[in-house]
């Protein structure tokens, strides 16, 4: 197999040579029985949790249906798991998109896609939920689109402040969300349900 796959810029030699350097600066001996395969382990890992870079979210989002239905759809409580791009420590948390169709619908599958490449690389939440709400809008093309992220971050939890219970919600809309309080409403309102 490759090691180094081209596209996506992942170089596991690289992610192995600094593993070993990695737990020779923290004072930990590579070659203890525990670790001796950790830098194989890592590099391994970072196939799947880096499987978003240089992808783009859109590519699912191009599964999609006629509607007649130009009310609200939401799909919520889409689970997430990222690595944040300040301390390379977890976040994770759930998504919840809505949106008002244009005569247009993703298959609702392809929405949990989309956010799973965009929360698998190093990110922050804010992006995150911005970057889903564009893909959405630009190939759904639909009348608007509202996305909230909630998450607790392991750099708040695990260091720092350590407030296990405190999470980060994060909001991003466009078109006929903005400026329509009844309209974010009802999207709210569909997410605490």
């Amino acid at each position: 197999m490759d090691t180094k796959v081209e596209s996506r810029g992942l170089d596991e030699e690289k992610i192995k040579k600094a593993i070993q350097l990695f737990l020779e600066g923290i004072g930990e001996d590579p070659n203890r029985e525990g670790l001796i395969e950790t830098p194989d382990r890592v590099a391994r890992m970072s196939r799947e949790l880096f499987s978003g870079m240089g992808r783009d979210g859109e590519e699912h989002l191009r599964k999609q249906f006629s509607t007649l239905n130009s009310g609200l759809v939401v799909e919520k409580d889409i689970q997430f798991y990222s690595l944040c791009e300040h301390h390379l420590l977890p976040f994770f948390g759930h998504v919840h998109i809505g949106y008002v169709p244009d005569g247009r619908v993703a298959g609702l599958s392809k929405l949990a896609r989309a956010v799973e490449v965009y929360a698998r690389r190093l990110q922050i939440q804010e992006n995150l939920t911005y970057q889903i709400m564009e893909a959405v809008n630009r190939s759904v093309k639909p009348k608007g689109v509202m996305v909230m992220a909630e998450a607790e971050h392991m750099c708040m939890s695990m260091r720092g402040i350590k407030k296990d219970s405190a999470k980060t919600v994060t909001i991003a809309m466009c078109g006929c969300f903005e400026g329509d309080a009844a309209l974010q409403t009802a999207f709210y309102q569909a997410v605490q349900k």
